[in-house]
């Protein structure tokens, strides 16, 4: 079976960590969308590291790690991870394969994201400026070139036209490439060369070979429910699709191959950029949480926004995704406050109370309600079971849980990798 694993929020849930937690479950990790624009961080034997586009179970010497058709692939920022990986001495060629299908981020693709978020000026969409949208516009358009091409005689044939097309569409937004592209393009075809030694293959058929010889695989997702293109906060939205269905076109795999949807969500919420964001504290108490747990972006360094946590949001991610476990990141960082809030329903302009996310909820000022509990404001560090759990933080996950309908398997009290409360899963 292929267990899913994705984010519930917008993203920066602490993806990652989980994943290098399960992995030692798994004989195969698999990412199936996003790019660079995505920074999953893991700590452990004192090290920190952020990966943007190699899957989580990297560190795990016994597991084969697949970067899926979904994905869109920068080799610039493939080989800078790969250099940063060298220390470890980890067998990146022997566990490490690419989907030829993988559509290939250009240095054009990165000019374009920044033209066009400059062009909307005060309506931008808070792009991390990675040429991901670029990318998989070139895909849908059918016009995108794929990492299997670079094995192609006539790739910089291939390359040369798309970017032809690309630097019209500079010059008509009166963007100058002139002065970068070509150092660029120097790196990028040295990045190509080098990704070339790495294993290039149909993903698709190692995947379902693992399933027929009885393998597990974990599906690790990028970005959070809350940024899918179809059913995220529309336009303010990553380009892909971040759920579970994506797992399933984004690395080849069979709907019924689908097992446990571990659903990651913090116990608060954050966001970076713009869009809507119903429960955002613009106060003091969200700068505590921010400077509380470190929210800044792995990939961008900007700062995040920061909240209490959104049911209604929560409530959606869950049933748009199939989840079956939950489990709640960063708990620790809310040790701090005294009093802790949950929205659990919205009230519409009009005074209607729902649980319901709008559609137009970029144009509609909802009003969080919220409900209230006594913060526990004891450190975590010595709870390593869930009998060990503070009251106030055992009545927190209690009202998640029965609310929501799931268990919450997991706690995470801090970054490392040993820091995790887990009981095995629960029928609620």
């Amino acid at each position: 079976m292929v267990d899913v694993l994705l984010g519930l929020q917008w993203g920066d849930e602490g993806k990652g960590k989980i994943v290098d937690v399960l992995a030692p479950q798994y004989q195969v990790v698999a990412r199936f969308q996003g790019g660079p624009n995505a920074g999953h961080t893991l700590e452990f034997d004192g090290f920190k590291h952020v990966l943007h586009q190699i899957p989580s179970g990297i560190f795990r010497n016994d597991i084969l790690n697949i970067i899926g058709n979904g994905v869109v692939l920068d080799p610039i920022v493939f080989k800078k991870e790969i250099d940063g990986l060298s220390k470890y001495n980890l067998p990146l060629t022997q566990n490490l394969q690419i989907s030829k299908k993988a559509s290939i981020i250009l240095p054009t693709h990165r000019l374009l994201d920044a033209a066009y978020e400059q062009a909307k000026g005060a309506a931008k969409i808070g792009s991390t400026l990675r040429g991901i949208g670029p990318a998989y516009q070139d895909k849908v358009g059918r016009q995108g070139l794929r990492v299997g091409d670079v094995l192609s005689p006539n790739f910089r044939k291939q390359y040369d036209t798309l970017v032809t097309i690309h630097k019209t569409i500079l010059e008509q937004n009166n963007f100058d490439y002139t002065s970068t592209l070509p150092q660029a393009e120097e790196e990028f075809f040295a990045a190509v060369e080098f990704m070339k030694q790495f294993q290039l293959t149909n993903s698709e058929y190692t995947v379902n070979q693992a399933l027929n010889d009885g393998k597990k695989i974990l599906a690790e997702g990028a970005q959070g429910s809350l940024l899918d293109i179809d059913f995220g906060s529309y336009p303010f939205v990553t380009s892909s699709n971040t759920m579970t269905a994506g797992a399933c076109t984004g690395l080849g795999i069979a709907p019924r191959q689908i097992g446990e949807v571990y659903g990651i969500f913090k116990a608060y919420c954050t966001r970076v950029g713009s869009g809507p964001f119903p429960t955002e504290l613009l106060d003091e108490t969200g700068e505590q949480m921010r400077k509380a747990g470190n929210e800044f972006g792995a990939t961008t360094g900007r700062p995040r926004r920061c909240g209490w946590l959104d049911l209604p949001a929560l409530k959606y991610a869950i049933m748009i995704n199939g989840v079956t476990q939950l489990v709640m990141m960063k708990v620790d960082v809310l040790n701090i406050f005294d009093q802790i809030n949950i929205c659990t329903h919205y009230e519409l302009p009009d005074g209607t109370v729902t649980e319901q996310l709008p559609y137009d909820l970029c144009d509609t000022t909802v009003t969080p309600i919220y409900k209230s509990f006594d913060g526990w404001q004891t450190d975590l560090t010595n709870v390593h079971a869930f009998d060990e759990m503070p009251s106030q933080l055992a009545a927190y996950v209690s009202f998640l849980e029965e609310s929501l309908g799931l268990p919450i398997s997991f706690i995470s009290t801090s970054p490392d990798r040993e820091a995790i409360i887990h009981r095995q899963a629960l029928t609620v």
